[in-house]
């Protein structure tokens, strides 16, 4: 079976030329790119609620998605901690299932869906309300359910994918991602996070051998 679907591959790729191979990637990079400056062009004073709000949290900032929202969302914390943001990810079904105790009144929870509809995200909702947490959705569609049951919602909607098929989440993906580096840097800058402070948390590799270097 793997022959054959190699064989397959090979016969689909024999008409393209180099040029052409090229042009299908320069489309897809390009198209991510545009959407991103739109995202950019787009942002309002959501986005300042958003950062006040972080800025106030006393506790952690929990991301929670499905899918691949749900990898985003781990991305996205991992940046937040790296830059001296306390924050986790917590797999929405996970939570439903016993991982509601993770969070507290103190934390800020953001939600991460693309359609803004996902089932597991919206009936999580009610408990974490229940819990009193502050809730941020980022959607494609301020329309949605989630979109109206936050705090604050921003606005990741693309007029396309970069797949041209229109249904792998490509720029969706990334437009939710540059959100949450925008956000990260945002705050690190506002708490004054300092090259010594980048280098506190990252010990290891050659980061922690720059730091070390720096001192």
């Amino acid at each position: 079976m793997t022959n054959e679907f190699r064989a397959t591959n090979r016969v689909n790729l024999e008409p393209l030329s180099s040029e052409e191979i090229l042009a299908l990637g320069k489309k897809v990079l390009g198209s991510e790119a545009s959407m991103l400056q739109e995202l950019s062009l787009s942002l309002d004073d959501k986005f300042v609620d958003t950062i006040a709000i972080l800025l106030a949290c006393k506790g952690r900032i929990i991301l929670s998605g499905v899918g691949k929202s749900g990898h985003i969302g781990k991305k996205i914390a991992a940046s937040l901690a790296s830059l001296g943001t306390p924050a986790f990810f917590v797999h929405a079904v996970e939570a439903m299932h016993g991982d509601l105790g993770m969070f507290t009144a103190d934390d800020v929870v953001i939600l991460l869906s693309h359609s803004g509809n996902t089932a597991e995200l919206v009936n999580l909702v009610p408990h974490l309300q229940k819990i009193k947490c502050k809730l941020i959705a980022i959607t494609g569609n301020p329309e949605s359910r989630l979109a109206k049951m936050v705090d604050v919602h921003l606005d990741t909607q693309v007029r396309f994918e970069a797949d041209s098929r229109g249904l792998a989440p490509t720029t969706s993906a990334l437009v939710t991602l540059a959100l949450g580096d925008a956000l990260a840097l945002t705050l690190a800058d506002l708490k004054g996070f300092s090259h010594q402070d980048f280098f506190a948390l990252h010990p290891g590799g050659s980061l922690g051998e720059l730091g070390e270097k720096s001192k």
